[in-house]
């Protein structure tokens, strides 16, 4: 009897409530009502009212509401605002009540977006809390303009940070200071072990306390939190200091920036342990000091600054310009002086009344010479110089504060040593390109002139493991940078790097990745790379990456053009380094899934054979836009998987021209270790599709172990599908239960008679049938009795899609059509 009574004195205690409150919430709920414009509406339930009031009172009712029996506390969810919604979750599933269905309704009506069809939601409270915490964070939404989101005894960033597993800085890091500032130290505490996956998308330049914000930033939450995936995604133009700065701090790199506060987490004893040469022997190759991102940011800045009030100087005063030639004489003449006549404003970087440091070193060198001639050879009109990512530098002569030799004079010094000319036309080879002097650094000499960070001071910490790059075009800089660090960063597990201009730096990236390779601990098992052109073929590429790394699981590689062998590779080299391509066979690798798509043009099969023999573990195989030169050739790819890669279960074709491999893909349907094949707009039917449909037909009714068919594309048409049912007949020892028939010209009668069929046979339910983009639009009565008949076998997929848009898929390379009509053309020829 204890619970029941229980449960009435609850019951009484609400109804208490009720009457207390109810005559004020009806005054108040009244009010409104009578001044409505579209009349009188009527009067809310008075169990609504009371848990109105209730809702409004929480910070009071709270643990009695939490006590309510089940059926009463499910009306009043929906009242509560969302901080007390999500304190009261744990309670509402003890009581057997789910608040997916009012999150939903959140979403709907607060966030308006509809979440991708490609996104399964298994949660509805973490995705709304996570999106609300962007919006407040980016100020994007109004807390107080709905009851539901305001709340005086609630911080909406540290109620809703507990959820966040994504975050996604834009722009020009917003955010970021927002987050590093003292009052959200709590915020940034439950960040940094909640969230997983840091994303940049469309970044801008930046100035130095944004920067600096995000050194902190991610200071507390890689090193000192749990993310494990940075991605950067459309970044034009990625400013050189900033992107530097988040792979250094992603691979696992810290030291306070100039003038930064320490970090109150690392504590005295991590501040004063000084890393291992081990960890940065392998990124720097010389024990020489550097300078951070924000200095040579600063550096930048300054210059371009200074450059443009040289300028200005000099169209003032056009008489005191020295020429080309004259400053060309002086400095030949056998170092600087401080009688001589001075540089022109353009070239100095010094902005007019600056005092020259009195412990300047001389520079005397011809390069420094080259460089400041041809900088004064370069005056475009344009006021502000816009950055590039090709930048050029001039190599500092000697140390900050030596002392000059007797003889030679102090030529004029920037604060810095070196700072950054925006990049302009090579002329007559008198500048020094970033990559030419980069190269000399990464075999071995001095790389002080890359302008790497600071990292010999710096101290190592945890690092990511996954790294994205979605066309982020890399400069020389920050590809040498990237290559630097990843040939130490074995807790790197995945790499992708898609569209980003790499050119000749993939023999540097390929030098890196086998640097990776041969470290103690290397974790990297998943490659994804995609470019528009390569210096290298495809398949040469790939055999370079599978000799490189062959303890690669995963690897994904396409280009969409063909590459050409007359662009340099790697500057000084004539040619790919010996060491990348070769003829010599590849050693046994660890590959699972091999993804490759190719440019346009013939293939040689016999590289493409080398891999798969080397590939024995081989389980996933897709090959996208392959073109062989003859069906011979696609046979021997085909004969070598079957004879090399045993464990193969899922292969992948698509948009190849399959029409004259007709008895080759018999020899695929009849291999019993394939579990899934996939011809995608592979025109299969193209040639003799009444001969051989009937021996396809037989091959697929003899295999017992093709679990999966996908046949998008290929013009099945409705002789194709209801021939494909024969596969379905009671004397077929198939086994197939996924089926894949989109774009394939299907009308609704011939779908019908497909149901039927299967219905004649008695055949059970065989899993999925996928019938995206075909002519079901054209009776639609007929379609949905199809459907219905369909669904009783098997689980349905399809969509409304207009058959009008099918010209497009008819219209095909190769294919002849007898006659056309184009009308109403005559208003848009000019005369």
């Amino acid at each position: 009897m204890a619970a029941p009574e229980a449960w009435r004195a609850r019951s009484c205690w609400f109804c208490e409530v009720a009457a207390a409150t109810t005559m004020e919430a009806t005054s108040r709920e009244a009010a409104p009502a009578k001044s409505s414009a579209s009349g009188p509406s009527a009067p809310p339930a008075l169990f609504e009212l009371c848990g109105r009031a209730v809702s409004a009172h929480m910070g009071v009712l709270e643990s009695g509401v939490w006590a309510l029996p089940g059926p009463i506390l499910q009306s009043i969810l929906p009242l509560l605002n969302i901080y007390y919604l999500e304190r009261i979750e744990e309670t509402a599933l003890k009581k057997g009540l789910s608040t997916q269905a009012i999150w939903r309704r959140l979403w709907d009506e607060l966030m308006k977006t509809r979440p991708s069809s490609l996104e399964s939601v298994t949660c509805w409270r973490a995705k709304f809390m996570e999106a609300f915490f962007s919006h407040v964070l980016r100020g994007t939404i109004d807390v107080s303009s709905d009851r539901r989101l305001c709340d005086q005894r609630f911080s909406p960033l540290l109620h809703s940070s507990r959820h966040v597993r994504q975050l996604t800085i834009c722009n020009m890091l917003q955010g970021a200071t927002e987050l590093v500032a003292e009052p959200n130290r709590r915020v940034l505490e439950t960040l940094a072990s909640s969230l997983h996956t840091l994303k940049f998308r469309h970044l801008l330049f930046s100035d130095v306390a944004a920067q600096q914000s995000l050194r902190q930033l991610l200071h507390q939450l890689i090193h000192h939190g749990a993310v494990s995936q940075v991605s950067l995604y459309s970044w034009p133009v990625p400013e050189s200091a900033l992107f530097i700065l988040i792979l250094t701090m992603s691979a696992g790199f810290w030291q306070p920036g100039p003038g930064g506060p320490p970090c109150r987490l690392c504590g005295e004893a991590s501040r004063g342990r000084a890393p291992s040469r081990d960890e940065g022997s392998l990124l720097l190759g010389s024990r020489r000091p550097r300078r951070d991102a924000a200095e040579r940011c600063a550096a930048a800045l300054m210059a371009s600054r200074r450059k443009s009030e040289a300028k200005q100087t000099a169209r003032a005063a056009p008489a005191t310009r020295v020429t080309r030639r004259s400053t060309q004489e002086s400095l030949t003449a056998g170092g600087t002086d401080s009688k001589r006549e001075p540089l022109p404003p353009a070239t100095s970087h010094e902005a007019p009344g600056t005092k020259r440091p009195p412990s300047a070193p001389a520079t005397t060198s011809s390069a420094s010479a080259s460089s400041s001639t041809s900088s004064s050879k370069r005056a475009p009109a344009s006021s502000a110089p816009q950055p590039k990512p090709l930048k050029r530098f001039k190599r500092a002569a000697g140390k900050k504060g030596a002392r000059t030799r007797q003889g030679c004079g102090a030529e004029s010094e920037d604060l810095y040593d070196f700072v950054f000319i925006v990049a302009g036309e090579k002329e007559d080879g008198e500048e020094m390109e970033i990559g030419e002097v980069a190269c000399g650094a990464l075999d071995g000499s001095d790389p002080s002139c890359l302008g790497l960070p600071a990292l010999e001071a710096s101290q190592r910490f945890r690092s990511i493991s996954t790294l994205e790059l979605f066309t982020v075009p890399l400069s020389t800089e920050a590809a040498l940078t990237l290559c630097h660090l990843l040939s130490s960063w074995v807790s790197l597990e995945s790499l992708t790097l898609s569209y980003n201009g790499l050119g000749s730096n993939i023999f540097r990236l390929l030098d890196s990745l086998r640097a990776l390779s041969v470290q103690a601990g290397c974790r990297l098992r998943a490659l994804h790379l995609s470019d528009l052109f390569s210096p290298l073929p495809i398949l040469e590429l790939t055999r370079a990456i599978v000799r490189a790394l062959p303890l690669l699981r995963v690897l994904s590689i396409r280009v969409d053009h063909p590459s050409q062998r007359d662009n340099p590779a790697v500057p000084g080299n004539a040619g790919p380094p010996s060491n990348v391509i070769g003829d010599e066979e590849i050693p046994e690798n660890c590959l699972e899934q091999l993804e490759m798509g190719f440019p346009r043009g013939a293939q040689p099969a016999p590289l493409l054979c080398s891999v798969l023999k080397a590939s024995g573990s081989l389980q996933q195989l897709s090959l996208d836009s392959a073109t062989f030169a003859s069906p011979q050739d696609f046979g021997l790819v085909l004969q070598t998987l079957k004879e090399y890669n045993l464990t193969l279960k899922r292969l992948s074709f698509h948009d190849m021209n399959l029409a004259d491999c007709q008895s080759e893909v018999l020899f695929l349907l009849q291999n019993l270790t394939l579990q899934e094949i996939t011809f995608s707009f592979c025109r299969l039917f193209e040639k003799r599709p009444a001969q051989f449909l009937p021996e396809m037909v037989a091959a697929m009714k003899g295999n017992s172990t093709l679990k999966g068919l996908r046949l998008p594309g290929n013009r099945l048409g409705n002789a194709g599908l209801l021939a494909l049912a024969d596969v379905f007949s009671e004397d077929s020892s198939s086994s197939l239960c996924q089926l894949d028939i989109s774009s394939n010209c299907i009308k609704p009668d011939g779908l019908l008679e497909f149901a039927k069929r299967l219905e004649r046979w008695g055949r059970g339910a065989f899993g999925h049938l996928r019938l995206f983009q075909n002519w079901l639009d054209q009776d639609a009565v007929t379609a949905r009795e199809a459907i219905r008949r369909l669904r009783a076998t098997c689980h349905v997929v399809s969509d409304s899609w207009d058959s009008s848009q099918a010209f497009a898929d008819y219209v095909s390379p190769g294919r002849v059509i007898p006659h056309i009509v184009i009308t109403g053309l005559a208003s848009l020829i000019p005369r």
